[in-house]
């Protein structure tokens, strides 16, 4: 099959997810982007410009569209011949945690619904995404002073289906090496950016470096132009446990560091999969999740106890334990490393062509 794949916001995720299934497919694959800045603006403009560009659509048996953008303003210009269109959705504008002083926009949770009852397929990345999805949706339609067009809430259900987004690492066993950094090493590989909840955890590192607990730290993960504050201020005031401060541009330098890391933490705001803690679980970091979000779903259910915290209070008391007790984890290591291999994109590829070539009969 021939599939057009339109990319709005070509960065992070979004990039990885569409160059990984690129790579990956059985099918012929074009992509056609667009630079990931001024997202709003995406939303409301990526379809212009995708028609302008794209002269003929017949000549794809399939084109996969992401959610930063309005695919009905697209398929009304499009022309009469378009194929069956996919959407995948990373996140949406609905469920998605507000930045300090933002507004919500309830133009852009429509664009979103609006766009996925005019798709023939809907992929979401997680199913605690799409309950959040269907959920925010519900509310936003409810909203409205009257005709609620809530019949668009079970005709998205019909058509929707949980695939999750491959990873970029091999499948079979990974041969985990020795944890040679002392001592242990504490992985920060998110987004500096307010969703994942930095404030929480450097409270918890201070309350931990106050109780004399050695650690090491990696502090990785794409910084926006302007970094908070609170990080130039975990810069000095752990300056001697940080090992690596800032973005890794080499993804073998990145793996390098996962690689050699003891523990990999998340204090998410908002997390729809997860795909840096996977990467770092499968090269042989334990994690420590929050209680919520995609990762209860991500990870096996007999572990939860282990790895899953509930309160501040617990990520401390569990972060210490995993630094002082880290031998105690090392078969917990590999158990999860094997359980992450599903996500590798040579496995999971198989569903998405499975879904496109299902549109095509």
């Amino acid at each position: 099959m021939k599939i057009l794949f339109l990319e709005p916001f070509f960065g992070g995720s979004h990039k990885d997810f569409a160059l990984g299934f690129q790579a990956h497919s059985c099918h012929e694959v074009t992509l056609v982007t667009l630079p990931d800045r001024f997202w709003k603006w995406r939303m409301r403009g990526a379809s212009l410009y995708f028609v302008n560009q794209i002269k003929d659509v017949s000549r794809y048996d399939a084109i996969i569209v992401t959610d930063m953008m309005d695919l009905t303003d697209f398929m009304s210009l499009a022309g009469r011949n378009l194929p069956p269109v996919v959407m995948y959705f990373h996140e949406n504008q609905m469920s998605y945690p507000l930045a300090p002083r933002q507004k919500p926009d309830s133009h852009l949770g429509f664009t979103n619904i609006i766009s996925a009852v005019a798709a023939d397929k809907v992929l979401f990345n997680s199913q605690f995404h799409f309950n959040e999805f269907i959920g925010a949706a519900s509310r936003l339609v409810q909203q409205m002073p009257d005709f609620k067009p809530e019949w668009m809430l079970d005709h998205i259900r019909e058509k929707t289906q949980v695939v999750y987004p491959g990873c970029r690492f091999e499948k079979g066993r990974v041969e985990l090496t020795e944890r040679d950094v002392k001592p242990p090493l504490i992985i920060w590989n998110h987004r500096w950016e307010y969703d994942k909840n930095f404030d929480l955890f450097f409270d918890a590192l201070a309350r931990l470096k106050e109780k004399k607990i050695p650690f090491s730290l990696a502090l990785l993960g794409e910084r926006p132009d302007r970094i908070s504050a609170r990080f130039v201020r975990a810069q000095e005031y752990f300056k001697d446990e940080i090992v690596v401060f800032g973005y890794v541009e080499s993804r073998d330098a990145y793996l390098s560091w996962l690689k050699k890391g003891a523990i990999v933490v998340s204090c998410a705001i908002q997390e729809n999969f997860g795909i840096s803690i996977v990467e770092a679980v499968r090269f042989g970091c334990i994690p420590l999740l929050p209680e919520r979000l995609s990762y209860p779903e991500i990870m096996p259910g007999e572990v939860h106890s282990r790895i899953l915290y509930r309160t501040k209070e617990e990520l401390i008391t569990k972060l210490e334990d995993m630094l002082t007790h880290y031998q105690d984890y090392l078969l917990l290591q590999q158990r999860l490393s094997m359980e992450m291999e599903p996500f590798s994109w040579k496995i999971i590829v198989t569903q998405y062509d499975t879904v496109l070539e299902q549109l095509k009969k």
